[in-house]
C-alpha cells in the first residue's frame, strides 16, 4: 500500500519496560456497589456469562513473554449488537488477580488501533494497582488472540509488499498505488468476510468492554487507555457514562478530527519531535546528521534519500530499503528512551548497512523474530476505515499531501507532485460507522486525562481538548514521548494517576511536571 502516511499510535511502553516501581502509600479506598446496570433483555446471556480462566498457551504472539502468574481466557460477544442471535466473536483477555484487598478490575489498553493489550495486565507491578486491582488487559475484537481476526495478508506478502520500490506520485505512480490498495481491499473482504470488517470499529469495542465489564464482575468501570484507547475511553464514556467508576486516559486522541486534521497534526508532532532529537543529537561529534541544527532536516534527507534506489545490506537477507527506514526512524520518534537507537541506526545507514532502522520497522509493522507478523496493520487499517469518514477528493488528496510535506519537512521525499493517490479506505468494502465529532456526557464521574507536551503521535492540544469535552482533570507532563503514564520513571505523573484509580483522589487542578 502506498497512501499517504498517517501515523500510527502504537505504545512505546510495550517497547520498554513493562516493570514500574512502587509509588508510596495511596491511603483510604473504594468498594463497589453489588448492583449491575440495567441491560438490554436480548444481551443478558452475554453479560451473565462466566469467566474461565486458565494458562496463556496459545495466547500472544511469537516474541510476547508473558509473566508466569498471568492468566488467559475469552469473553463471548455478537458480532452485531443488533442481531444478538446471530454470530458471535470472542475477545481475549489477560489477568493477573489482585494481592491485596480488592478494589475490582482494572481494564487497560495500548491503543493502535491494532495493538493487542495482553501485555497490558504486567503494568504496574510493585505498586498499590499491583495490590488493589485485578489487571486486565485485552485485544479488542479482530485482533491479536480475539477470533476471529481481521486478516488481509500473509507473511510473505507483507516481506514482499515491503521490499517493494516506493512509488513517486507521478500519473503512473499514483495509479499503482491505487490499484495497490485496491488488491489490499479486495483481500480483507475474501479473507475476513464484509460482515465481520463492517463490526470492528470503536462502536463495538466500547459495547465489548460493557460486556467484560460486567462478566468480570464489575458494577463500574475503572479503565487506563493510552493512544486510541483513549478513542476507545472517551467513546465509551459517551456511551455509558453512568457505569465509568474511574477511568486514565493517557496520549489523547481528538475524535472531533477528521482523518485529514489528524494525519497533519500527526505530521507536525513529529516533526517538532524529530528537531528535538536532531538538537540532542547535534551535541556529540559523531552524530550522523551532523552538529549544525539549521541543517539537519537536509543532512538526514542526504542520509535516506539514497535508499530510495539503492537499499543497504543488512544481516537479515531482506535489506533495508527507504520505507523500512523511514518507518523505523517514526518508531524510535515515539520516545526519546529510544533517541541513542535512533543515532545507532542512522550511523549504520551512513556506514553502508541497516539493522537497527530494519529491527526498529519490524516493531512497528509486528514482525516477529520468526518472520510471522501479528494482524496490527490488517487491524489497523479495518478499524480506521470503519472508524472514520471517506476521502476520495483527488483535490483535497494533492493538497493534504502538499501540507504534510511542508509541515514535516523530514519525511518529504522531494518527490511531491501536488497529486496523491486517494487513501486507502476510498476503496473499503464497508461503510464508515463513526464520524467526527465532540463529545458530549452527562452523568460521568471525573476522569483523569494525561497529555504531553511533545508526543508526536497524539499532540497536547488534543489531550486540553478531551479534557474539556469530558470535563476530566488534566496532568500535563513535559517531555517528548508518545505517553507516559507508569513508564516507571516519571513519578510526578505516575503517583497521583494511581491514587486516582484506587481511591478517586483527583489530581491537583493544573497538575504539570
Amino acid at each position: 500500500m502506498s497512501s499517504v502516511w498517517s501515523g500510527r499510535g502504537a505504545l512505546v511502553l510495550t517497547v520498554l519496560a513493562l516493570v514500574v516501581a512502587g509509588c508510596g502509600d495511596t491511603g483510604g479506598e473504594s468498594k463497589e456497589s453489588a448492583e449491575m446496570p440495567a441491560v438490554p433483555a436480548p444481551l443478558q446471556q452475554f453479560y451473565d456469562q462466566q469467566v474461565r480462566w486458565g494458562g496463556c498457551d496459545g495466547f500472544g504472539s511469537a516474541d510476547d513473554r508473558f509473566a508466569p502468574n498471568m492468566e488467559c481466557a475469552r469473553i463471548t460477544v455478537p458480532v452485531d449488537y443488533e442481531k444478538p442471535e446471530g454470530a458471535t466473536a470472542q475477545v481475549a483477555v489477560s489477568r493477573i488477580k489482585a494481592t491485596g484487598e480488592r478494589v475490582g478490575s482494572l481494564l487497560m489498553n495500548p491503543g493502535g488501533p491494532g495493538e493487542s493489550g495482553l501485555t497490558m495486565s504486567m503494568l504496574g507491578n510493585n505498586t498499590p494497582l499491583a495490590e488493589r486491582f485485578d489487571r486486565v488487559g485485552f485485544d479488542p475484537r479482530g485482533i491479536g488472540s480475539s477470533t476471529p481476526t481481521v486478516a488481509c495478508q500473509t507473511a510473505q506478502e507483507q516481506d514482499q509488499e515491503r521490499a517493494e520500490a516506493p512509488e513517486d506520485n507521478s500519473p503512473a505512480g499514483i495509479a499503482a498505488a491505487e490499484a495497490d490498495d485496491k488488491q489490499y481491499a479486495q483481500r480483507c473482504s475474501e479473507r475476513t468476510g464484509d460482515e465481520f470488517l463492517a463490526h470492528v470499529g470503536t462502536r463495538e469495542v466500547v459495547q465489548d468492554m460493557d460486556v467484560m465489564r460486567a462478566a468480570l464482575g464489575d458494577s463500574k468501570l475503572s479503565y487506563l487507555g493510552y493512544s486510541y484507547g483513549t478513542r476507545i475511553g472517551s467513546a465509551y464514556a459517551e456511551r455509558f457514562p453512568t457505569h465509568v467508576r474511574a477511568m486514565v486516559l493517557d496520549g489523547a486522541v481528538d475524535s472531533s478530527q477528521d482523518p485529514v486534521q489528524e494525519s497533519l497534526h500527526q505530521a507536525e508532532g513529529f516533526q517538532k519531535v524529530f528537531d528535538a532529537y536532531a538538537a540532542n543529537c547535534a551535541k556529540q561529534s559523531d552524530c550522523p546528521i551532523g552538529t549544525d541544527t539549521a541543517q539537519s532536516v537536509q543532512s538526514f534527507r542526504d542520509l535516506v534519500n539514497p535508499l530510495w534506489d539503492n537499499p543497504v545490506a543488512t544481516t537479515d537477507p531482506r535489506g533495508l530499503n527507504y520505507e523500512d527506514a523511514m518507518t523505523g526512524v517514526r518508531q524510535a520518534l515515539y520516545s526519546d528512551d529510544l533517541w541513542k537507537i535512533l543515532t545507532m541506526g542512522l550511523s549504520e545507514v551512513r556506514e553502508g548497512h541497516g539493522d537497527t532502522l530494519l529491527k526498529l520497522a519490524d516493531l512497528y509493522d509486528g514482525r516477529n523474530d520468526d518472520g510471522t507478523y501479528t494482524n496490527t496493520n490488517d487491524a489497523f487499517n479495518a478499524v480506521r476505515c470503519v472508524d472514520d469518514p471517506r476521502m476520495s477528493d483527488r483535490a483535497v488528496a494533492g493538497k493534504q499531501d502538499a501540507e504534510f510535506r511542508r509541515v514535516a519537512p523530514f519525511l518529504d521525499d522531494g518527490r511531491g507532485t501536488g497529486a496523491a493517490p486517494l487513501e486507502l479506505c476510498t476503496n473499503w468494502p464497508v461503510p464508515n460507522t463513526s464520524e467526527p465529532h465532540r463529545i458530549s456526557v452527562q452523568g460521568l464521574a471525573k476522569t483523569v486525562v494525561v497529555s504531553t507536551t511533545d508526543d508526536p503521535a497524539t499532540p497536547y492540544q488534543a489531550g486540553v481538548d478531551l479534557a474539556d469535552q469530558l470535563g476530566a482533570a488534566l496532568i500535563t507532563y513535559q517531555g517528548s514521548r508518545h505517553t507516559v503514564a507508569l513508564s516507571a520513571d516519571v513519578a510526578c505523573v505516575d503517583n497521583p494517576v494511581i491514587d486516582y484509580l484506587v481511591t478517586l483522589r483527583e489530581p491537583e487542578e493544573g497538575l504539570r511536571c
